[in-house]
């Protein structure tokens, strides 16, 4: 993760950990995710910029979006080529899973 000087400090107590099923570091991990995905699906950020936020590579970052029902589609320019190769990765390999 790159050296990073701004810290965003949310108090709980134990019993959000206990309610949610989650240690300490998963539940950081969580809320840094839910502030990349709401900021990039205002614009606010790259998809570069917001994966970075979350400690994930774009094809990561993008991968996660996806499974937690994130849009996608929201691409700056930048974004685009990193969409189109993962399109072409992923094609293949869907296409040639049974049912398909």
């Amino acid at each position: 993760m790159p050296d990073l000087n701004n810290y965003i400090t949310i108090p709980y107590s134990d019993d959000v950990l206990v309610s949610a099923g989650l240690s300490a570091s998963e539940l950081a991990a969580t809320a840094r995710m839910a502030v990349a995905a709401k900021l990039f699906g205002e614009g606010r950020l790259s998809m570069g910029q917001a994966a970075k936020l979350c400690g994930l590579g774009k094809v990561e970052f993008m991968e996660q979006l996806s499974r937690e029902g994130y849009s996608v589609v929201n691409l700056q320019a930048d974004d685009a080529g990193d969409e189109l190769r993962l399109r072409s990765w992923l094609t293949p390999a869907l296409s040639s899973m049974p049912g398909r």
